[in-house]
């Protein structure tokens, strides 16, 4: 039997948006006003949105419950697993004691706090952000400057901000991707759109967050230094996502604008180094130095790590690994079950890509870094139980959260809210964003929301004259300011910052500048609609008749013989440089 969903199941629109708007509005009061656990607010929610997909949409409860089931299971996989590695990667780095060097590497460059959350928050993290994404970067990051001394709560909430740039050409650059297998639009235009909207907040969005941490007045005296940051990386940005396509502009923005910036602090200083007025003294010894090998060492698992991610973004590699390690399966009662308004079935497929899913890239990261950084499999296999049990309450948040955005999505209740968005007529350009910011905030994954949106976008654009391209663009641009408030994301920060229980702090803490970003972005998205047409690439719509190629496994193979390679000698090198001098750091008298 199939059921069909209904996007006005009260037949009349705006009863329908506010029913469908419950579960979404509950998320925001249980957060923001009754400050309850994520958790807790996502399992709620669960149970809101079940009751109204089954009552008012008239979903069957087979299909409601294997929905939220099918969510949660995505949920641990690959999201959860992913999540997993990377925190077990940096407690890896403070278990062995590497992470003191780094700290101290850190402060060598700088031990204003406005400058670190520049490197790493918004640098570093953007970087990982086009490697690895889902989740990878701000655990990461957060985590780094939990460990260097910051807040948890700045340090979370910071680095959530801070990934709102980089979002939209996140895992080599999947959201376009799959932005442009929906609209039919190729990705190169889109990549060129979007490269030219989220440059201009790049280059706002260091003072922003450099005012965020130390207040107006403060983020004035490291303005050479912001400016430098923003405008490397916006640069870098519309560069490589106009001229060399999605796949890069992360990855090449964030490397360039941690150069520049390393390179710019070498010549010039703020005149007071700012610090938190409640943190402790610094306990950096800055007569300490350290050797070459002993800082090799100290940053080999980052290392590893970046090399990894790389290369498991790589085509011919993820092809040779899905080839063989991955299968796939119907889920049972859920596929084919549910068909759209137009009597589509939606197939309901479940992957587990256990070899190539960015997950695994990072635990083979973990499990070269072991010994790399003088510790025993034992005393790793420790820190892995110590960190699954210090996952444990966020991994149950980000299965309930995905289990949530499936049952509103199965059951068209996203649909409705989407609906209303799609007939504002002439100021749709205006809204277009906050249909990305919507799907984002419910799934997740700017990668999720284009997937149930640029369809959309690009019908209700063609309808009233405006270039599809624009909004199929702005989708992928407004997502990527609701990243920093979805609960999925909170949850990650919240567990990489040690706020466990806290998810609520968190999202009052970032709640506001979505908002003020999301506005920007409206704002620019209707310019570019209507009064800077100019700025619009012209293109061709793919061709839907195609042929694609059958992948190359030889090329596969050669690469990752290419990568063995590699880490082999990172390894060796790491070896021979540290056995030259003693791993004790010297004394400078």
């Amino acid at each position: 039997m199939k059921w069909t969903q209904v996007i006005d199941p009260l037949n009349n629109i705006a009863l329908s948006v506010l029913i469908a708007a419950v579960p979404i509005l509950f998320i925001f009061w249980a957060l923001i006003i009754k400050k309850m656990k994520g958790y807790q607010a996502s399992l709620i929610a669960i149970v809101i949105a079940t009751l109204i997909a089954i009552l008012v949409y008239g979903m069957p409860v087979k299909l409601a419950v294997i929905s939220i089931g099918h969510g949660a299971l995505y949920g641990i996989f690959p999201i959860c697993w992913l999540v997993t590695m990377s925190v077990f990667l940096f407690n890896l780095t403070v278990k062995s004691g590497q992470f003191e060097i780094i700290k101290h590497f850190m402060a060598s460059i700088t031990s204003d706090r406005r400058l670190q959350a520049l490197l790493i928050a918004f640098s570093f993290g953007s970087f990982l952000e086009g490697t690895a994404g889902f989740g990878a970067p701000v655990a990461i990051t957060a985590a780094m400057l939990v460990g260097l001394g910051f807040n948890p709560l700045y340090a979370s909430g910071i680095c959530l901000i801070a990934n709102t740039a980089p979002v939209a050409f996140g895992s080599i650059g999947i959201p376009i991707t799959v932005a442009s297998q929906v609209s039919g639009i190729p990705e190169l235009p889109i990549s060129q759109m979007v490269g030219r909207t989220l440059p201009l907040l790049s280059i706002l969005l260091p003072f922003y967050l450099v005012t965020i941490i130390s207040g107006f007045k403060k983020a004035q005296e490291v303005l050479p230094a912001v400016l430098v940051s923003g405008i490397s990386f916006a640069f870098l940005q519309w560069f490589s996502s106009n001229y060399l396509g999605p796949s890069l502009p992360d990855v090449i923005a964030g490397l360039g604008s941690i150069v520049c910036l390393m390179v710019f602090l070498r010549f010039w200083k703020p005149k007071v180094v700012w610090r938190f007025a409640n943190e402790p003294a610094p306990t950096v010894n800055t007569n300490i130095r350290y050797t070459n090998g002993q800082m090799l060492r100290a940053w080999s698992p980052f290392m590893v790590l970046t090399i990894m991610v790389i290369a498991w973004g790589m085509q011919p590699i993820k092809d040779v690994l899905n080839s063989i390690g991955m299968f796939q399966f119907e889920v049972p009662g859920l596929h084919n079950a549910i068909q759209d308004k137009e009597g589509v079935l939606l197939p309901k497929l479940f992957k587990v890509n256990y070899l190539s899913a960015a997950g695994t890239a990072i635990l083979i990261a973990d499990l070269i870094a072991i010994p790399l950084i003088g510790l025993t499999y034992r005393e790793g296999a420790q820190v892995f139980a110590a960190t699954v049990n210090q996952l444990k309450f966020p991994i149950l948040t980000i299965a309930a959260v995905l289990g949530f955005a499936y049952i509103v999505n199965d059951s068209g209740i996203t649909l409705t809210l989407a609906a209303v968005l799609a007939n504002t007529g002439f100021l749709f350009p205006f809204f277009a964003p906050v249909l990305g910011w919507l799907g984002v905030f419910i799934t997740g994954s700017d990668t999720s929301a284009n997937a149930l949106f640029s369809k959309l976008q690009y019908a209700t654009a063609a309808s009233i004259g405006v270039d599809p391209v624009v909004t199929v663009a702005a989708n992928v641009s407004g997502g990527v300011v609701g990243k920093m408030i979805s609960p999925q994301s909170i949850a990650v920060a919240a567990a990489a910052g040690d706020l466990v229980g806290k998810e609520s702090e968190l999202f009052r803490f970032t709640v506001k500048h979505s908002f003020i970003m999301l506005s920007v972005i409206c704002v620019i998205t209707l310019a570019q609609a209507y009064a800077v047409k100019w700025i619009i690439p012209v293109y061709e719509m793919l061709n839907s008749t195609k042929i694609v190629a059958t992948p190359d496994a030889s090329r596969g193979y050669v690469y990752l013989l290419g990568l063995a390679i590699l880490l082999v000698a990172l390894a060796s090198t790491i070896v021979v440089m540290t056995k030259k001098k003693p791993q004790t750091p010297n004394l400078v008298s």
